[in-house]
């Protein structure tokens, strides 16, 4: 079934409607909320100019409904589609043949690369933060209830979200993922069921996390996740030992980590990825 006929209209809007829209779009108001953090860093990398600077593009091959709210500065390639329900956020960017399904909300400044999708019309909501690049073929959001994707996340191509996950600020997803359980912030997965594999050490430092913090999350992540004692108990028994450390426990960064993981294993959520249980001798 083509996208066009999903929406129950045939052929691409004709000329003197996309005007309106668009016009309709730029004027809009209500803005996407950015569903930013407390420890958002300003050292983002750039992607051109402001966005009310930025004039809206959609391509004449893009099919967006009628009722889809777009912001201001969007740019949105050749084959996409973007459904009624669907909210874009400011400067967000659509490479061709990217879709927005459902009752979707992207936050400002997002990328769509080429073939991904976002959303499936299906009961419920998906919700991506600001300043996230969803990569080549990735499925985010697809045959799903709820998720949460939050701001400066980063992921590769060909992956796969489960439903009810959430994904955490500042964190990665290795290509051809398939993400069953929730990503805390700040940290890196891959696999065919992706695992933990240590934190998003480039991406942080991307985005302007002093190499005091960092080292502060290394050191963190180390007693959780790689303890010198086997004896230490479980996870949570180790967030304890790090909360407990005069030092660790004064970074802001090391306790939103700790919030992260912890909210990760409220009843109504799925728990962290896997990993593996280093034992440093």
């Amino acid at each position: 079934m083509t996208s066009a006929l999903r929406f129950g209209f045939r052929r691409p809007l004709s000329l003197a409607l996309r005007g309106l829209i668009l016009r309709r779009f730029s004027s809009s108001s209500n803005p996407l909320h950015c569903f930013a953090e407390e420890d958002k860093h300003d050292g983002t990398e750039k992607r051109g100019p402001p966005h009310h600077n930025r004039p809206t593009f959609i391509h004449p091959a893009a099919i967006v409904h009628p009722e889809a709210i777009l912001g201001q500065g969007v740019s949105i390639g050749p084959f996409c589609t973007i459904g009624p329900s669907a909210k874009v956020g400011n400067a967000c960017q659509l490479y061709p043949g990217s879709h927005v399904f459902g009752n979707t909300e992207l936050g400002d400044n997002c990328v769509l690369m080429v073939g991904a999708v976002v959303g499936d019309d299906l009961p419920g909501h998906t919700v991506i933060g600001c300043n996230n690049t969803i990569g080549h073929h990735a499925v985010v959001g697809a045959k799903c209830q709820d998720m949460k994707y939050k701001d400066h996340a980063h992921a590769a191509g060909a992956i796969v979200v489960h439903q009810f996950c959430h994904i955490g600020s500042f964190s990665f997803i290795g290509g051809g993922s398939v993400v069953s359980q929730d990503i805390p912030k700040y940290m890196m997965v891959s696999g065919e069921r992706a695992q933990l594999r240590g934190l998003n050490l480039e991406g942080l430092r991307r985005h302007g996390f002093s190499v005091a913090e960092i080292r502060s999350l290394r050191a963190a992540y180390r007693k959780i996740f790689m303890p010198i004692d086997a004896n230490l108990g479980g996870v949570e028994d180790r967030m304890v030992q790090v909360e407990q450390d005069e030092e660790l426990v004064l970074v802001p960064t090391v306790r939103s980590m700790l919030q992260s993981i912890r909210d990760s294993f409220a009843e109504d959520r799925r728990g962290i990825c896997k990993f593996r249980s280093w034992i440093v001798t």
